[in-house]
């Protein structure tokens, strides 16, 4: 019987929920990104035209140089509101200190 998961544990604690949520928000994002990349390399490797104002044209390389800028800010966003819930220091009833 194997013991590994697909994904994270059953979550403890909100945070851990918000980790589980941020996990399966990059893997989707990554999915899209792997698909459309994909789709291209296909659509490439079929298509015997070659546009050769694709490939000197100056609005289609600020659309793929911005794109990816806004895909990491989306993505960062999260990142970093969890980072800092993480960081937060709350007061517990109990506390165990191990050597």
């Amino acid at each position: 019987m194997n013991s590994w998961l697909y994904s994270f544990q059953d979550s403890n604690s909100p945070i851990y929920d918000m980790m589980i949520f941020f996990h399966d928000f990059i893997f989707m994002i990554m999915i899209l990104i792997i698909s459309i990349i994909f789709y291209m390399i296909i659509f490439i490797i079929l298509n015997k035209f070659v546009n050769h104002f694709l490939l000197h044209n100056h609005s289609i390389e600020m659309i793929w140089t911005i794109t990816p800028m806004f895909i990491l800010i989306f993505i960062a966003i999260p990142s970093i509101k969890i980072l800092y819930l993480m960081d937060e220091i709350n007061s517990t009833n109990l506390t165990i200190k191990s050597i």
